[in-house]
């Protein structure tokens, strides 16, 4: 079996991103989910710390899964965790042109080769950036991510006027 990197920012991690781990996990037997982060840009809605201690509760019950914070690049993120390949998950067309880019890159910057795995049917329109939208407004989340997340995003935005979209 393979050792495999997943990187992302996971701000914050949702059910499309719990797919493609589970996946990857089956395919390859050990998973290393790589919140990436870049000390120079804001850290995003949760900080680093936040979204690595919820990856690692959302994915404790599977075997052969770790997570581990990483700056710079994420194929800097696969030498470092001796990671054979990198995993990234495709929802739409979009998505693939995005990443076939980059992987040629990563492939031609450090020998590291990218395997597509697609989401679900069924989780494809999720995103973190939705999930941060909604969210925000007081929209019900919990079945778009792991129950960790649903309850930090819940804490975040307390349901408050000042969250909630115009009337």
């Amino acid at each position: 079996m393979s050792r495999v990197l997943y990187p992302g920012s996971f701000d914050p991690l949702h059910l499309g991103h719990l797919d493609v781990i589970e996946h990857a996990r089956e395919l390859f037997g050990e998973v290393v989910v790589a919140v990436l982060h870049n000390h120079a840009k804001d850290s995003g809605m949760f900080h680093v710390d936040e979204r690595v201690e919820m990856a690692r509760t959302a994915v404790s019950h599977l075997s052969g899964v770790s997570v581990s914070e990483h700056a710079g690049l994420a194929v800097q993120a696969a030498e470092a965790t001796g990671s054979d390949f990198v995993v990234k998950g495709l929802r739409t067309p979009g998505d693939f042109e995005i990443e076939q880019q980059m992987a040629h890159m990563n492939h031609s910057a450090a020998g590291v080769r990218t395997v597509f795995l697609p989401c679900r049917p069924d989780l494809a329109f999720v995103s973190s950036r939705f999930v941060r939208e909604i969210a925000k407004y007081g929209g019900d989340v919990a079945h778009l991510v792991p129950r960790v997340v649903a309850d930090a995003l819940a804490e975040r935005f307390d349901g408050s006027e000042q969250n909630r979209a115009p009337r």
